[in-house]
């Protein structure tokens, strides 16, 4: 038995700072034993919650002892892993395991959440709880969010923001959930000096997918492509024991295959709720660009036609280095529709702006140029209309001087949001600029309305949503002859029609008889004819 004296503050299973500990032979070996494997202290001496049976050994899983040894081998670790795959009590157990057997260590967990992370923690103080007091080095304090061992390490537990662990110099830094994080880059940067100092510092990221363009995907993408220092380690749903393809189609069927793609697919597109559905963003394709001019802000993706109708949908910015003044060129004369040229830097003056802007329009045919006249649009419009007069030009209004443009509001974008995903979805529109599908990529639902995740941008992405609002206007179909409705809905409804069963009944000529039978018995003046003639 446990003399009370022994344990922190009362708690019979923790062992308090300062406790000397009788060593037998048996136990040194088995301590070294577990200094040196931490997937072996995992297996024999940590216990975690189960669902269905409580308290039980903590049972690796195959790619969980891997999963240690990829910690135990690299210095910076990033790991994707579908739902419920144990990625992170595995975390857990590592960092348990690094604290007791590492001397003077400082453990960040952070999570995107407070509450997260603090259980996180809880789940290291019950593995602690459950050791024997020969492997637990003594504890100098327990509380929600720190724990400090008698060998001075610590496990601390915070949210990912800019100032949780700013001016501390952690030894291994933990991120759980790291593409469900808001601002993230932010977070990153801020955060990165802390472990950057050291050399045997180490970083290890862990989550599931949720859509591209966030950090969480530049750095696991970085990692497969080793561009970067960390190492990528990959938990497939078809890695878990009994997950199989009988459990996967009645996920499926309990679900949608949507929600499994985003839940267990590992799957970064469409899994950041996305305009444009996951199918038809991975069916994009980039394309190099024929030429690159106006110090590489201008792809060139197709030449001016002969003869063909060109739309120009720009979006202005204050040219600042922040948003960025881009323009989208869209051949009309094609089917489907086709991306022949675009324009983006966040550098250009909205008084210089103009000037672009009319230079290739007139080179494509004397395109049709639809200005967003939000802010600084309306010195675009302007310069364009009246510095440049040029007339081919989308105008609401040519006596009010702000109504030159389309102004962008609510209503506008609704429409045009629906729509460009008509158009994407049914393959009415080939896009091929790298950086345009990647903002289709990244844009996303965001209350009531749809715009850029965090840390990335949509300004040629509304080049196309200004688009998709002037397709279905009056003045596309006088400019093209052409009824966009019935262009994206012709297949679909002859074959709505076709799906349509035949109304009406089948007359055998049963009840006519029944009718003329009763006619006949309700007849008192029927004579019935005999042949006694």
């Amino acid at each position: 038995m446990i003399h009370q004296s022994n344990t922190y503050l009362g708690n019979p299973n923790v062992k308090r700072d300062g406790v000397l500990e009788d060593w037998t032979e048996e136990n040194l070996l088995e301590y070294r034993k577990c200094m040196k494997n931490p997937t072996h202290f995992a297996k024999e001496y940590c216990k975690v919650i189960s669902l269905d049976e409580g308290l039980v050994p903590f049972n690796l899983y195959p790619y969980q002892e891997k999963m240690f040894q990829h910690f135990d081998d690299n210095r910076f670790s990033v790991v994707l892993a579908c739902r419920q795959s144990g990625k992170s009590i595995s975390s857990v157990a590592y960092l348990l395991w690094y604290a007791l057997f590492h001397s003077e260590k400082i453990i960040a967990v952070l999570a995107n959440k407070g509450a997260t992370a603090r259980e996180m923690l809880s789940r290291v103080s019950l593995m602690l709880e459950n050791l024997p007091f020969f492997l637990q080095p003594g504890c100098k304090a327990l509380n929600k969010g720190s724990i400090e061992f008698s060998n001075n390490s610590r496990i601390i537990a915070a949210a990912t923001s800019g100032s949780s662990i700013r001016g501390m110099s952690v030894s291994l830094l933990y991120l759980d959930e790291f593409a469900f994080v808001e601002k993230a880059a932010e977070f990153y940067t801020s955060t990165y000096p802390v472990i950057s100092s050291g050399k045997n510092t180490k970083v290890i990221i862990t989550s599931t997918a949720n859509g591209i363009g966030n950090m969480y995907y530049k750095i696991w993408e970085g990692a497969v492509q080793k561009v970067n220092e960390f190492k990528p380690f990959r938990v497939d749903w078809w890695d878990v024991p009994n997950r199989d393809e009988d459990w996967k189609k009645q996920t499926i069927s309990n679900t949608s295959q949507l929600q499994f793609d985003q839940e267990f697919g590992n799957t970064f597109f469409g899994t950041g709720d996305t305009l444009i559905g996951a199918e038809a963003l991975m069916s994009m394709r980039m394309a190099d660009p024929l030429r690159i001019l106006e110090g590489s802000h201008c792809l060139i993706y197709e030449e001016p036609q002969k003869d063909h109708d060109y739309v120009m949908c720009v979006d202005v910015s204050k040219g600042r280095g922040q948003d960025y003044s881009t323009f989208n060129l869209i051949d009309v004369s094609t089917r489907p529709f086709k991306q022949v040229a675009t324009y983006r830097c966040n550098t250009i003056s909205p008084i210089l702006f103009p000037t672009i802007i009319y230079k290739y329009a007139s080179l494509y045919n004397q395109a049709y140029v639809i200005i967003e006249s939000n802010d600084q649009g309306t010195i675009v419009c302007n310069g364009l209309w009246h510095d440049f007069e040029y007339e081919n030009m989308h105008t609401e209004s040519t006596v009010k001087a702000n109504r030159l443009g389309v102004e962008m509001t609510r209503r506008t974008k609704r429409l045009g949001c629906s729509g460009l995903k008509d158009l994407i979805e049914n393959q009415k529109i080939s896009l091929h600029d790298e950086q345009t599908i990647l903002e289709c990529s990244t844009f996303e639902a965001k209350g009531q309305s749809y715009e850029a995740s965090d840390g990335n941008h949509d300004d040629l992405m509304m080049n196309l949503v200004m688009f998709g609002y002037f397709i279905n206007t009056d003045i596309f179909r006088d400019l093209t002859d052409i009824n966009i409705k019935e262009m994206l809905y012709k297949n679909r409804i002859s074959e709505i029609e076709n799906d349509i069963p035949p109304f009406g009944f089948m007359d055998t000529g049963e009840e006519h008889i029944k009718d003329l039978e009763e006619r006949e018995r309700s007849t008192p003046w029927a004579v019935e004819y005999s042949n006694d003639f």
